[in-house]
């Protein structure tokens, strides 16, 4: 019989956790404003027309910033139904090919990751995207003919976390490209606010506004942290969680007071100790950390940058005077290091 108390389980909880903290309705997102805007201008402009899809568009920004949320609305705004997928699932033509023979017609079609799209399937979705339409050659050599297949009308949504590796073809073919920014603190309580009333926490505003401060403007982060704190508070037997108990939490969970976790310590750390500063270049910042360049990338630089830890320079990353006082480091002038 299968052990109900097992680690499975408990990720499966948070997985539906995620999906039942995701905001349903557009009133329900919070942040983001003018992209809302633009947005609701394109679908209603769409409705009045008549036409049977609208725009494709083009969301960019960070992990964990709301694309994939901000998709679904399209979705429900527009009364459709939304497929969902990524970049790296698309392994071949024939998947994509697969995919598109069978939407409805109006469909929205999403593809998270997208600038992880081979260059093979890229080529494919050209003529879907500009006619609905696509080209399959069938056999090879001189018996080899093309056949053009007609598609339904549907809504391609692309999401990207690295928008300078898509190809410019691809990025053209958007009619709409949105940037997703940070969130501000006020819109991260928020957030949290009506986090805390889905899942029935009781929290006081004091314990919301310090999980906010250090939830690095993000609200997939911030729902985290907030789980983590109710998990905390669960265990020491508090029904209350007040400001004392979550700064105890969130001292337990290695979470500073600027939002940084050990992996982003570790990272300064590294560039002001093994690099005596900066400049240092990503692939040895990489193999000094062990870590994979993309997770730099995607993962710690956005906000480390955002925050004014780091400068991101011609020659390579610096920390900055920021970094070294809230590590208690020493500050050093870049132009006098290694010269004695």
């Amino acid at each position: 019989m299968e052990n109900l108390s097992s680690p499975l389980n408990k990720f499966e909880e948070d997985g539906f956790l995620d999906l039942t903290l995701r905001p349903k309705k557009w009133k329900e997102y919070i942040g983001q404003e003018k992209i809302k805007r633009n947005i609701k201008v394109i679908i209603e402009a769409s409705k009045k027309r008549k036409d049977p899809c609208c725009e494709h568009m083009l969301l960019s920004g960070g992990s964990g910033l709301g694309k994939t949320t901000l998709a679904r609305l399209v979705a429900e705004e527009m009364g459709r139904n939304i497929r969902i997928t990524s970049g790296p699932a698309i392994e071949r033509p024939g998947d994509l090919i697969a995919i598109l023979t069978n939407l409805s017609d109006g469909e929205v079609f999403f593809i998270d990751e997208i600038h992880r799209l081979n260059r093979v399937c890229e080529e494919i979705i050209y003529p879907a995207l500009d006619s609905y339409k696509l080209d399959i050659i069938l056999g090879k050599g001189p018996m080899a003919r093309t056949m053009e297949l007609k598609l339904p009308f549907f809504t391609l949504i692309g999401a990207t976390t690295m928008p300078s590796l898509l190809s410019s073809p691809l990025r053209n073919r958007f009619g709409a490209t949105f940037l997703l920014d940070f969130y501000t603190e006020k819109e991260i309580g928020k957030i949290i606010e009506r986090s805390a009333q889905i899942l029935e926490i009781n929290m006081k505003p004091e314990s919301i506004e310090e999980i906010s401060r250090r939830s690095r403007f993000t609200p997939r982060i911030a729902n985290r942290v907030l789980k983590r704190v109710r998990d905390y508070a669960q265990v020491k037997n508090k029904k209350v969680i007040g400001k004392s108990l979550t700064l105890e939490a969130l001292d337990f969970l290695e979470i500073d007071r600027f939002g940084l976790e050990p992996g982003d310590r570790k990272l300064l750390k590294t560039i002001i100790k093994r690099f005596n500063g900066g400049p240092v270049g990503l692939q040895a910042l990489s193999s000094a950390l062990g870590e994979e360049e993309k997770t730099i990338l995607d993962i710690y630089e956005p906000y480390l940058i955002r925050a004014d830890f780091i400068e991101r320079t011609p020659r390579g990353r610096v920390a900055t005077e920021k970094t070294y006082k809230h590590l208690e480091e020493s500050f050093l002038k870049t132009s006098k290091l290694k010269l004695d």
